[in-house]
């Protein structure tokens, strides 16, 4: 039977915070079978993966950059911020890929599924982790569902740097990379996740249409490089623009069939740009074709709050009396810091950790700002931008 520890901090030194979280969250007895670690950009990630290795040696190892972490103890968005979550039990299973892109995302996540199988029967959901750059997300998720099955729950996130577009990282065991994609799969039969996820974005004006793509790479808008058309319409110069800048107030959105934009809460689904090419060629999250329409995007920080307080009471309502054993949290990070000041932003956090307390304490929570969330849409497992997204593990 799984158990789930998680502790957060802030602090300089890379390898104090490790040894900081590991006792909060374990305290004398360090022995575990999984830590997965989220940790700002400021961090040395290879200092962060080797203590773990040394206070826990038999225990997995998986983690991501991020831009900011959230915790039992709260929200924090400096560049020294570590999470963690540990687990205890024998009943999962981890599995890694380097090299993953846009190009072949599908064919990586098949074989990342079929490691997972190859080691570990009976699993039911799946925690997955991708560089947030030049990845085709929805090609992830049906590679993984070729092996298991689009009833297996996929949730996760893609990792992050500061906003800038970058470089991300991930980390597996002992190894620091930048382009691999990693995965837990669980299988205590005791277990099941629930996902949401939601935005509180508004679509306005006149959608730009787009008129040459090629999988994930979106060559023109509206008969232009697709670069220089979208940073047009946001105002900025297309030489100088960088992707950090466009994505707190460039969300692009496309529009949903009615019955998923009921469940939803909104009309659209969001997406980020987080590369583009000297060509003017956008990288866009999830493959395009010709034809889409996108349209830009406005935040409504009013809806933002009531949308997530919907979300989060109809998750309530689905766990009846049961509470979460622990809970995993992606966000985008343009709804941290680069969105909220710090008292709004931890009002959120606050307003989504209650509801699924006991007696006032949140269960073991793990959360992070990165470039995008999986979480299931329509009954589907659904790759998003721009959300709060949450897997909340309960006991049969």
């Amino acid at each position: 039977m799984l158990e789930f520890y998680t502790a957060s901090t802030r602090m300089v030194n890379s390898r104090n915070a490790i040894s900081e979280c590991m006792e909060a969250a374990l305290g004398a007895d360090k022995a575990c079978d999984l830590v997965i670690v989220n940790a700002t950009i400021g961090h040395d990630y290879q200092a962060l993966i080797d203590r773990v290795r040394e206070v826990a040696p038999a225990a997995r190892v998986v983690g991501a950059s991020c831009c900011g972490i959230v915790g039992r103890e709260g929200v924090s968005e400096s560049m020294k911020d570590v999470a963690i979550m540990a687990v205890r039990g024998k009943e999962l299973a981890v599995a890694h890929v380097d090299g993953i892109n846009g190009r072949n995302a599908y064919a990586k996540a098949v074989e990342l599924g079929r490691q997972l199988q190859a080691a570990q029967p009976g699993i039911n959901m799946i925690c997955f982790l991708a560089s947030g750059i030049d990845i085709a997300n929805d090609r992830c998720i049906a590679g993984l569902e070729s092996v298991f099955g689009s009833e297996v729950t996929i949730f996760g996130a893609t990792s992050s740097d500061n906003m800038r577009g970058v470089v991300s990282y991930q980390m597996v065991d002992d190894r620091v990379f930048e382009h691999a994609a990693w995965a837990v799969g669980f299988a205590d039969p005791t277990l099941y996740v629930d996902t949401q996820a939601t935005h509180g974005f508004l679509a306005v004006g006149e959608p730009l249409t787009v008129t040459q793509a090629e999988g994930t790479r979106l060559i023109e808008l509206d008969g232009q490089p697709a670069w220089q058309a979208y940073t047009a319409r946001l105002g900025l110069d297309a030489t100088t623009a960088t992707c950090g800048e466009t994505i707190p107030i460039g969300a692009l959105a496309e529009q949903l069939p009615d019955a998923l934009a009921t469940e939803y809460g909104n009309a659209h689904i969001l997406r980020v740009v987080t590369r583009h090419d000297a060509d003017g060629t956008m990288h866009y999250p999830v493959e395009i074709e010709a034809g889409t329409r996108l349209w830009l995007t406005v935040r409504d920080e009013a809806r933002i709050f009531s949308d997530m307080d919907r979300m989060v009471e109809q998750m309530v309502a689905r766990a009846g009396t049961r509470k979460p054993v622990a809970v995993l949290h992606a966000d985008c990070l343009a709804r941290g810091r680069f969105l909220f000041n710090r008292v709004m932003k931890e009002e959120l956090v606050s307003r989504m950790q209650f509801p699924l307390s006991t007696d006032g304490l949140p269960p073991p929570w793990l959360g992070m700002y990165g470039f995008g969330e999986f979480a299931r849409l329509g009954g589907a497992n659904t790759y998003h931008n721009y959300t709060t997204a949450l897997y909340a593990i309960y006991r049969k």
